[in-house]
């Protein structure tokens, strides 16, 4: 069985531009002007390798699952109930589920509405990881204060990783822990 690692997040927290610029691949992810445009999970079909020495590879076969992002300000009020059934059908029910990334706007880490999606996650068991976004628009101060913030409100196992979609900030780190949750999977 693949092993699926999950994208969520707010409507513009940057989710699609992280996606691309992890895969490496402009336009995989549709960015869009319009947040809250993605409406259906979509599955990306990846294969990843890591260098374990000068000679050697390992190569890593895995979906990436891309969510809606929730609190969309443009829809009926049916769908502001944080996100669709069928976002929690799929996080609480698929056993290939291995690692869920909430995304969270480092410019904005005080969000009530991430709070509530964090709380539901940890209490429905899900393993996580905080992914702090659009890094690259804080400077040095506020980005230290910000992640004080985010250590606080948003505690899990691993630290969050700061990640820039414009400079490929945190690529690398995010790519190990992944790597990490897959090589554990195969092991």
């Amino acid at each position: 069985d693949t092993v699926e690692v999950a994208f969520l997040g707010r409507s513009n927290v940057g989710k699609s531009s992280l996606i691309n610029s992890l895969c490496n691949y402009r336009g995989l992810a549709l960015v869009s002007g319009q947040p809250g445009k993605t409406k259906t999970i979509n599955y990306f079909d990846i294969e990843s390798k890591e260098d374990i020495s000068e000679t050697e590879e390992r190569r890593y076969h895995w979906f990436l699952v891309d969510l809606p992002g929730y609190g969309f300000a443009k829809t009926n009020k049916d769908n502001r109930n944080m996100w669709s059934s069928f976002i929690s059908d799929y996080i609480l029910h698929s056993e290939r589920l291995m690692l869920l990334c909430l995304l969270i706007d480092g410019r904005h880490p005080e969000m009530p509405i991430d709070k509530v999606a964090f709380d539901w996650l940890v209490e429905a068991g899900v393993p996580l990881q905080i992914v702090v976004t659009k890094v690259d628009k804080l400077n040095a101060k506020e980005k230290s204060v910000n992640l004080a913030k985010i250590k606080a409100m948003y505690p899990t196992d691993s630290p969050p990783i700061m990640y820039s979609s414009l400079k490929h900030t945190g690529r690398e780190l995010l790519q190990q822990r992944i790597n990490q949750v897959l090589v554990g999977e195969e092991a």
